[in-house]
């Protein structure tokens, strides 16, 4: 059986939200609920992957599931890669990248995820949600909510290959389109592959990494999730997140 690792990786500054990883919850930090999210998947390996001293420092409880990089990037996959490197993994083992602004995704769609991947053998895997808003089609007008377009129809029986992601839908022809989550599992030698390529045109316009693996035909298969995830971006976002979290006491 090849090793699952989850790594999460998380960088101070953000444009929309300043200091984002920190801003805490019933005196938590927003990046420490993710890490806790992903610890109940029962992996057993779990780090956070970042450049930042001031998050090492706030995660001191779990300080020996950190990795430090060098703080500056070019993408968050390349600092995944940096930290994938560093556990010494084999070509087959698989890396899960769990973003560090997903506190609510659902346990239970990541190990589907990772099930799913790990036994079909697959080289990239993603997850995706029903969109169901075929009549008003403001998240498919919405450049903030990427989209991904699968060849089958995927269901929590099926997984699909993706054949495009886009942010904007022009076509009123949105069979086999889902919203799409942000969270990949590479298999090691692909996630090693992936940093290797230049970006290409489409990924630099469109600012969405995962095109660079569909324009170098690496193929990337979307399994369904049953929960639709909120992601925090902005300070609404947060605060709607604090919300979720007293009124369900977690």
């Amino acid at each position: 059986m090849p090793k699952v690792v989850i790594l999460i990786p998380s960088r101070y500054s953000a444009s929309r939200l300043p200091g984002k990883p920190l801003l805490k919850v019933k005196g938590i930090p927003l990046i420490a609920h993710v890490y806790k999210k992903a610890k109940e998947t029962k992996i057993r390996q779990v780090y956070v992957v970042t450049g930042d001293i001031k998050i090492l420092k706030a995660l001191k409880k779990f300080k020996n599931n950190c990795i430090i990089t060098k703080n500056k990037h070019r993408t968050g996959t390349d600092r995944i890669y940096e930290g994938a490197k560093r556990l010494k993994l084999n070509n087959d083992d698989y890396v899960v990248n769990l973003q560090g602004d997903e506190p609510l995704i659902s346990v239970k769609d990541i190990n589907r995820l990772i099930k799913v991947t790990t036994r079909k053998k697959l080289k990239i895997g993603t997850l995706a949600c029903q969109i169901n808003d075929n009549k008003t089609r403001k998240k498919f007008n919405d450049k903030n909510i990427v989209k991904v377009k699968t060849y089958k129809k995927i269901n929590n029986k099926t997984f699909s290959e993706a054949k495009n992601f886009f942010r904007i839908s022009k076509k009123d022809n949105n069979k086999y389109c889902y919203q799409h989550i942000g969270i990949y599992i590479y298999k090691f030698e692909i996630l090693k592959l992936f940093v290797s390529l230049k970006q290409t045109l489409r990924e630099k316009k469109l600012k969405l990494e995962q095109l660079r693996a569909l324009d170098n035909q690496i193929p990337i298969h979307v399994v369904l999730a049953e929960t639709k995830p909120m992601g925090i971006d902005t300070k609404a976002d947060f605060v709607k997140f604090k919300k979720i979290l007293e009124r369900n006491n977690f």
